[in-house]
């Protein structure tokens, strides 16, 4: 068992966790410095999101990111990554192909980006027969059922699902093949807490939430929004806890002031020559 500040986390070790009902932490990052800050802070598990293509690249939605965007995303995390589980989100269309290059794509999150698993959003027969290759290609696998992003424009908004009881027992049956086809976790999104209460007492593997209530088995939430560094809707279930937007646009109207009024640099932000040389300079030169 990994010490709890220290080793390497392992998805043995995250079951362990639900086992003994200790609650899992995740959330995302995209660099190396961010990376570093939440790994040196304790978090059991950092995904790799294509919610990048929003909070970072600036798209409306996630699915332009591609896999090149996501590979060269997760390099860095892992760098940073001493003790947290990397995980890396596999983009729209990276897996929607024949089962052969959609393995190839997962492969790459281990091989070249150097994450330990990756995650597949959705629960459909396909997707199960595919999640059943990676398995056996052993790669581990985090499942995503409720609200799946990569479904936009099916869906039309990004909206609570599994309200109506029709819907619910869908969602449930998906969290339970996707545990069949073999994934270490489930993330269930934006579905009604006492959805994800039934799931996660039926599941053997850890629930993850976002947006589904207290009663998964761990949490996540992406890093630009629980930090205040976000622009334009949040969603009801994010919880701000700094207020990082208005603390950069500070420091960078204070700096544009400095600069202006020749505040900045000063002396004691510049390099110097000693005298001697100064003289040598002015007369030699």
């Amino acid at each position: 068992m990994p010490d709890e500040k220290t080793e390497k986390i392992t998805i043995p070790f995250l079951q362990a966790k639900k086992e003994k009902n200790e609650k899992i932490v995740a959330i995302t990052a995209y660099d190396f410095p961010i990376a570093k800050i939440v790994d040196e802070s304790g978090i059991d598990l950092i995904l790799v999101g294509d919610s990048l293509g929003m909070v970072v690249l600036g798209y409306e939605n996630t699915i332009p990111v591609t896999m090149e965007d996501m590979i060269h995303h997760t390099k860095p995390v892992v760098r940073a990554s001493k003790r947290a589980l990397v995980v890396g989100d596999m983009p729209y269309f990276s897996f929607h192909l024949s089962n052969k290059e959609s393995v190839f794509n997962a492969s790459r999150f281990l091989k070249e980006a150097g994450a330990s698993a990756v995650k597949v959003e959705g629960a459909s027969k396909k997707r199960l027969k595919l999640i059943e290759s990676l398995v056996e290609a052993e790669i581990p696998v985090m499942g995503h059922v409720g609200l799946t992003p990569q479904s936009i424009y099916h869906f039309g908004k990004f909206k609570v699902r599994g309200k109506e009881v029709e819907e619910a027992k869908k969602i449930i049956q998906g969290a339970l093949s996707l545990e069949k086809a073999g994934v270490f976790s489930v993330v269930l999104e934006c579905i009604p807490m006492e959805l994800a209460g039934i799931i996660t007492e039926r599941l053997k593997i850890p629930t993850i939430g976002i947006g589904a209530g207290p009663y998964c088995d761990g949490q996540i939430l992406v890093f630009h929004d629980l930090v205040g560094f976000s622009n334009g809707y949040l969603p009801k279930f994010v919880k701000i806890y700094a207020d990082i937007n208005e603390l950069i646009s500070r420091a960078i109207k204070e700096y544009i002031n400095d600069v202006k009024k020749e505040k900045f640099p000063d002396s004691d932000h510049s390099y110097h020559m000693k005298s001697k040389k100064i003289k040598e300079l002015i007369n030699g030169g």
